[in-house]
């Protein structure tokens, strides 16, 4: 199983970025999926995370800015990012709980990241 995430890229505050966390391999299903930043020197954070009900949950500092989604058919979530700040400036990784089989136990699979640099 590998996540790829990708979407990242340099935006001016207050545009928008769209990320996109795609599962590819043997899955037979996936829980839940959240989206994590790290800051230059600061300590990993949770953004938002999307249950496999569709289910969404966000931190203080995305709500009303982030929407996250996914497409359970593409095995993909979604992290729609708008009115980005300078403080939002940050490495993305997405975490997902997969289980290969019916009768395997989810297991956690990280994506490899992807900057996100929003200039003043």
């Amino acid at each position: 199983v590998q996540l790829q995430a990708s979407g990242g890229g340099l935006v001016q505050a207050g545009g928008s970025l769209s990320l996109s966390c795609a599962a590819s391999g043997i899955i037979y299903s996936i829980d839940t999926v959240t989206w994590y930043r790290q800051a230059p020197e600061k300590p990993r954070e949770l953004v938002a995370a999307i249950t496999s009900g569709g289910i969404a949950n966000y931190a203080d500092t995305g709500k009303g800015r982030f929407t996250i989604s996914r497409d359970n058919a593409k095995n993909t979530v979604y992290l729609q990012m708008n009115s980005l700040m300078p403080e939002d400036t940050a490495v993305y990784y997405c975490n997902a709980r997969i289980r290969t089989t019916y009768y395997s136990t989810f297991t956690n699979y990280w994506g490899q990241g992807t900057l996100v640099t929003v200039s003043s």
